[in-house]
């Protein structure tokens, strides 16, 4: 699909602040961008229209939306019919969770970089200020590392396509302060798991309540559009 001497990576963007930032970071780093969406029926789905202006923001040479029905599964807030909690970020894994959501998108995405060349996959996860899935531990990353390294052509010969997660280790504030870094529009992505008919992030999911938390403790005005603002962190 590619040739020549540039360098390539595979986004898998959500249209999130998350994956736009590992995108940018990605792009900092030299790699031209093949950005990777999957549209899994998802309560959210406002969140691909992010996803394409991000896209474009990066200058992806090519957008796939990868259709993926995952409501046929469900087991989850996000793709059945389930209330998302508004109660705040608890210790436990919460039902917004996707049963091995990472674990499938990444796989999509893997193949998707042999077929494009790419040498290396960026993914937007983080362990710090996160909801608790277990889809975005650095244990995780790991494991698919090594998965990915026996299970490809290009793994085989030597050659294993990296899997990149420049925000694992950030908190919120972070990452907020690294989209201002980037320059990055961070008003064009979107967080919230129950956006409101109008268009808007509800303001007490996690998703939102995290987004908002990382913004006050970095000092830097949240470009987010609330229904409701959410609590002071």
């Amino acid at each position: 699909m590619v040739a020549g001497q540039d360098k390539f990576a595979v986004v898998l963007l959500s249209g999130g602040l998350d994956s736009m930032v590992a995108g940018a970071l990605a792009r900092e780093a030299g790699f031209r961008i093949f950005a990777l969406s999957i549209d899994y029926n998802q309560r959210h789905r406002v969140e691909l229209r992010a996803a394409a202006r991000v896209a474009q923001a990066l200058n992806a040479i090519r957008h796939i939306v990868l259709p993926l029905d995952l409501t046929a599964f469900g087991g989850s807030a996000l793709t059945a019919d389930i209330a998302v909690p508004k109660s705040g970020v608890g210790g436990d894994i919460p039902v917004t969770y996707v049963p091995a959501r990472n674990t499938i998108f990444l796989s999509l995405t893997l193949g998707l970089a042999e077929v494009a060349g790419a040498s290396d996959i960026f993914i937007g996860v983080n362990a710090l200020d996160y909801s608790g899935y277990p889809d975005c531990r650095p244990e995780f990353i790991d494991a698919f590392q090594k998965m990915a390294t026996l299970a490809t052509k290009a793994g085989v010969e030597g050659h294993p396509i990296r899997i990149n997660t420049p925000l694992q280790y950030m908190t919120k504030a972070d990452i907020a302060r690294e989209a201002d870094r980037l320059g990055l529009d961070a008003g064009i992505s979107w967080s919230c798991y129950d956006p409101t008919p109008d268009g808007k992030h509800c303001g007490l999911c996690d998703s939102c309540r995290l987004r908002s938390k990382g913004y006050q403790e970095a000092g830097l005005p949240d470009p987010t559009i609330y229904a409701v603002q959410p609590p002071k962190a």
